[in-house]
């Protein structure tokens, strides 16, 4: 028997990277997955790739009625939620004289309103079902410590951390766990964008700090998207049924607590 047989898991931001791979495990053992991102043709094709058991849905975390309406969407393709992966997420950076409200605003209307607002809403379907559910949120070791360029995606970061532990305390006499894996740099292609954040505030070159924070995991290397699905297979069985509101480092290393 497959470790997630008859389990449903509604993925954010699953139509690539990390997300993806989620669902690709998830599917390997044996779950239903709706792949949920605002890229719906992108997040259709990766479906149809999966096959019968995968299902592209539109959402937006940062409107409710786009949550609400995956949500539905979701319940009406497959009858049940099981499972939700927050995995949803933008990356800014800037130093503190020159972050701006529009970059505040989106960043934690993205991350932490969205992993919330989605999480009350699917939790809300789990309690009127029964039988309780997994809920894994997406934190970061940026959520661990502040780093001088990026303080807004580190306080979102952090704030997932904080969320997860009150929404375990809250949810599991519902017998609902909610936890929370915090990776450390995976390569992928958001990285692009990351380091052109830090070519231009740290006048280094394309790709050099890609490099760098590589060759500075303890591991030897930066991380991929399938180093976190041990992880986030195990905290969506019934392995993980006495864990809550914990937040696990896969990072290489790179953080210890």
């Amino acid at each position: 028997m497959k470790r997630l047989d008859g389990k449903t898991a509604l993925i954010t931001g699953a139509a690539r990277g990390i997300g993806l791979a989620f669902a690709e495990a998830y599917l390997r053992e044996g779950a239903r997955v709706a792949l949920a991102d605002i890229d719906i043709a992108r997040a259709r094709t990766e479906a149809t790739r999966l096959g019968p058991d995968a299902f592209a849905v539109e959402m937006d975390v940062t409107r409710q009625d786009s949550i609400d309406g995956a949500v539905c969407a979701t319940l009406t393709q497959f009858g049940q939620i099981d499972i939700l992966i927050n995995n949803a997420a933008i990356f800014t950076a800037a130093p503190i004289a020159e972050i701006t409200r529009h970059d505040y605003d989106r960043c934690f209307e993205i991350n932490v309103a969205g992993a919330l607002f989605t999480m009350q809403a699917v939790a809300r379907h789990m309690i009127e079902r029964g039988g309780g559910g997994k809920i894994i949120n997406m934190a970061s070791q940026a959520g661990r410590r502040g780093e001088a360029l990026v303080a807004v995606y580190c306080a979102s970061k952090a704030a997932i951390i904080s969320l997860t532990q009150s929404a375990g305390l809250n949810l599991i006499q519902h017998g609902i766990n909610v936890n929370a894996i915090a990776p450390g740099v995976v390569d992928g292609e958001h990285w692009d964008g990351v380091d052109a954040f830090f070519a231009k505030y740290e006048n280094k070159a394309p790709g050099q700090k890609k490099r760098e924070v590589g060759a500075a995991v303890p591991f030897g290397r930066m991380g991929v998207a399938q180093d976190l699905t041990g992880m986030a297979v195990f905290l969506a069985s019934s392995e993980a049924d006495y864990i809550v509101a914990q937040t696990y480092n896969v990072d290489g290393g790179q953080w210890m607590s």
